[in-house]
């Protein structure tokens, strides 16, 4: 008898230096996800970029065990064939999908390009398409993009790995003269802190750039906004987006880095904010803002530095595949926000089959009056 359930497959792991996030992520998208509803597919990418499909496969990527060949799939960009397709027998059409939840964080998953594959594919997807994807990963455009728009995001530089090389001791003195130390250093195509570097002199300044470089061929180095709490907002849907209230992180650490994040347990999270109310409702509507001006779509974290005495709102930077680990603020947002995991997970999901059937309304062809290329 025929399934009437939702075929999703939860995408994780990648080449990316955030695979490690990835996997813990897919395990809680993984078990929250309403069995009733949905038939719960796992794909995961090796940090090869090698494709697999099957119930052990979180398992394997994390044990870095053998991967066995009758696991390998791939995803073929033809439109008309809309499954996975098993590598040693290509002729059988493997794993069908209706769906693509989408946690892969970082390069090759939440930069644009997994979202291109799947657009070419014709799949439906979680999540921000190929230009949101593409400029919420890239701090350096989306921090113009937000300067375009008005929205106050901190003083930055940004060059590149042959610039350092050829211009490194002034490159170093502009920043300090230009941005005042502290600074931070981070790649401009990356996420969970990995890479980033606070600098207070030009020793750690050039160590720091030295560090990032080995990351993204693209730097930024953007002032510390001191004295400011970390505050996180998530933004939730398509052309009408709603933010969650925003929380406050404390983090373990000089500042919220990988560590501090994922590793030692001793951040904290307020949720709501301690925040005044008019300065709690500017925050979700710059996180709003943000998410609009850089056409998202689903999910995104928008993260801020606010600083009191007086009060100022920094737009930090977008997130556009949060974190979904049992201790991620994304949906720990939305939970305190009066919609739980699993409910979070349902309107997701029908967020992008939303997107999906709009689009799928728009011509893809056009006939002229006379035919003039033949």
């Amino acid at each position: 008898m025929k399934s009437n359930k939702i075929k999703v497959g939860v995408l994780f792991g990648g080449r990316s230096a955030e695979h490690e996030v990835s996997l813990v992520s897919a395990r809680s998208v993984m078990k929250a996800l309403d069995k009733k509803k949905y038939e719960v597919i796992p794909i995961g990418i090796t940090k090869q970029g090698q494709w697999l499909v099957g119930e052990r496969v979180v398992g394997l990527l994390e044990s870095g065990t053998k991967i066995p060949p009758q696991l390998a799939q791939t995803l073929p960009a033809d439109p008309t064939i809309k499954s996975l397709i098993n590598l040693k027998s290509p002729r059988q059409i493997s794993t069908k999908v209706d769906v693509i939840f989408s946690v892969l964080h970082g390069t090759f998953g939440e930069d644009g390009t997994v979202q291109g594959l799947l657009e070419l594919a014709n799949i439906p997807y979680v999540g921000a398409g190929v230009l949101g994807s593409a400029i919420g990963m890239d701090k350096i455009v989306q921090k113009m993009a937000f300067m375009a728009n008005n929205l106050p995001t901190p003083a930055f530089t940004y060059f590149t790995a042959s610039s350092w090389a050829q211009n490194g001791p002034k490159l170093a003195l502009e920043c300090q003269k230009r941005l005042k130390l502290p600074v931070f250093i981070k790649p401009a195509n990356l996420g969970s802190s990995v890479g980033i570097s606070k600098a207070h002199n030009i020793k750690e300044l050039k160590q720091a750039i030295k560090l990032a470089l080995k990351y993204d061929r693209r730097i930024i180095v953007e002032k510390s906004i001191e004295k400011a709490m970390e505050i996180e907002c998530a933004v939730l849907g398509n052309d009408n987006p709603k933010a969650s209230v925003a929380g406050q992180i404390i983090a373990s650490n000089e500042f919220y880095d990988y560590n501090a994040k994922y590793v030692d347990g001793k951040s904290k999270a307020l949720i709501p904010a301690p925040l005044p109310k008019a300065i709690m409702n500017k925050v979700r509507e710059l996180a709003v803002q943000a998410f609009k001006v850089l056409d998202l779509a689903g999910m995104a974290r928008v993260d801020f530095l606010v600083q009191k005495n007086p009060w100022r709102i920094y737009l930090n930077e977008v997130n556009t595949i949060p974190g979904f680990t049992s201790i991620s603020m994304y949906p720990k947002l939305w939970e305190n926000s009066g919609l739980p995991y699993a409910k979070l997970l349902d309107k997701l999901i029908a967020l992008a089959l939303e997107r999906f059937n709009v689009k799928t309304k728009l011509l893809t062809s056009y006939r002229p009056k006379k035919s003039w290329y033949r």
